[in-house]
């Protein structure tokens, strides 16, 4: 048993890699496929809707999917339209097509959003299996990718690589990392059982509506923002609002994915000593300061470092989160798919948005929109101890 749990998650870590990976190559290479496309900052917030677009297909279908089919379908078709997306953003960034590259983006957002949230009911079900906290190290591996992927993007950008062959390189590798994780994933998890309440839809607009999981959803949105606006727009906030050429605007990006990687790596000893509600608080105290140093200190060293505080803030947020809502009550998987959705909305569809505020008013104010979230995280953080002794038997060890 243990060791077909430790087979799973190796699977899992791959399949989370491969989105960390992919994500990085087209943030890194923002700057120039702006430029091949020749767009302005409200125009590439528009290019950037084919990624909302398809992320709000993909997330909204994807709990009541993983519900009928279970979560490995979700994650194979999911992630191949991840990995399908890269070539067709580099071909249409090649040829100085729009609507190319907002069809690749499109693509990824429904990929990602399909699958992310059948990684993490798949996820969630690893960690009940095992006892201990597996999610934050699970998201810790989307985030290595994402350091990987940044650390080659800033080489292929410093070598002026053309973006097209940067991407279909990502997509060739990715595909090998797909093929031989796959069947490790086993079929069934996170399908309802088809009682009445299930097929009626009963059991899970209950689960919606409680008010727990509703402070969990709000405090995982305010993560998950923190982290998606610099997925999507920190090189250009530090190309356009702090002066930096594009290579070392990738830098601060490849930083900031470091820190992630750091944080969730590193937090699962913080959460088991000093609880999640803890470890929730102090996350989002850090982003705050992080983004306030980024926004409001005119500077390029103090907002490279405070990058760092960023990502620490962000890192375990939305993963810690998914945790307390898998252990908040029945039907575990369920309530974890309802939070990944809030999540993955936040940080797929919320950050291209703030392109249209970015255009009036420059990106650093931008960044006042997640910086607010995150305050309201502050406050809402400690409540996720309710219920303290609920949880703490649930999350007991079994047999």
């Amino acid at each position: 048993m243990h060791a077909t749990l430790t087979r799973r998650r190796l699977a899992l870590f791959a399949l989370f890699f491969i989105p960390g990976v992919t994500i990085a190559s087209w943030v890194t290479r923002t700057p120039a496929i702006r430029d091949l496309l020749q767009l302005s900052t409200a125009e590439m917030g528009l290019v950037l809707f084919g990624l909302s677009a398809g992320s709000m297909i993909g997330i909204l279908s994807s709990g009541p999917l993983v519900a009928r089919f279970g979560a490995r379908p979700l994650i194979f078709v999911g992630t191949l339209g991840v990995i399908l997306s890269m070539p067709t953003i580099g071909s249409g960034s090649a040829i100085g097509a729009p609507l190319v590259v907002t069809a690749g983006l499109f693509m990824f957002g429904l990929g990602m959003g399909g699958s992310e949230i059948a990684m993490n009911v798949e996820g969630a079900d690893i960690e009940r299996g095992f006892g201990r906290p597996v999610l934050p190290a699970l998201h810790g591996f989307f985030s290595l990718g994402t350091v990987v992927g940044a650390t080659a993007g800033i080489g292929f950008t410093a070598l002026a690589v053309p973006v097209v062959w940067h991407l279909g390189a990502v997509g060739a590798i990715a595909t090998a990392a797909l093929i031989a994780a796959i069947p490790h994933v086993p079929p069934g998890v996170g399908i309802a059982q088809r009682d009445a309440d299930t097929r009626s839809g009963r059991g899970r607009l209950r689960s919606a509506l409680d008010g727990r999981l509703i402070l969990i959803g709000v405090v995982v949105l305010a993560m998950a923002f923190a982290e998606g606006t610099a997925n999507d727009w920190l090189p250009l906030v530090m190309v356009d609002g702090h002066g930096l050429d594009p290579a070392f605007g990738s830098a601060v990006y490849a930083v900031f994915a470091a820190s992630m990687t750091v944080g969730r790596f590193a937090g699962g000893p913080f959460i088991e000593r000093f609880g999640r509600p803890a470890v929730l608080c102090a996350s989002a105290v850090s982003g705050v300061v992080g983004l306030a140093i980024v926004i409001f200190v005119d500077h390029q060293v103090a907002a490279g470092a405070a990058v760092i505080l960023w990502g620490l803030g962000a890192s375990l947020g939305f993963p810690v989160a998914l945790s307390v809502a898998g252990a908040s009550g029945q039907d575990p998987a369920t309530r974890v798919a309802i939070v990944a959705t809030v999540g993955y909305v936040a940080f797929l569809v919320g950050p291209p948005l703030l392109g249209f505020i970015g255009e009036h008013a420059g990106l650093r104010t931008a960044l006042l929109a997640p910086l607010a979230l995150m305050a309201v995280a502050i406050l809402l953080a400690p409540r996720v101890a309710e219920r303290r002794s609920v949880e703490r038997r649930e999350e007991t060890p079994t047999a």
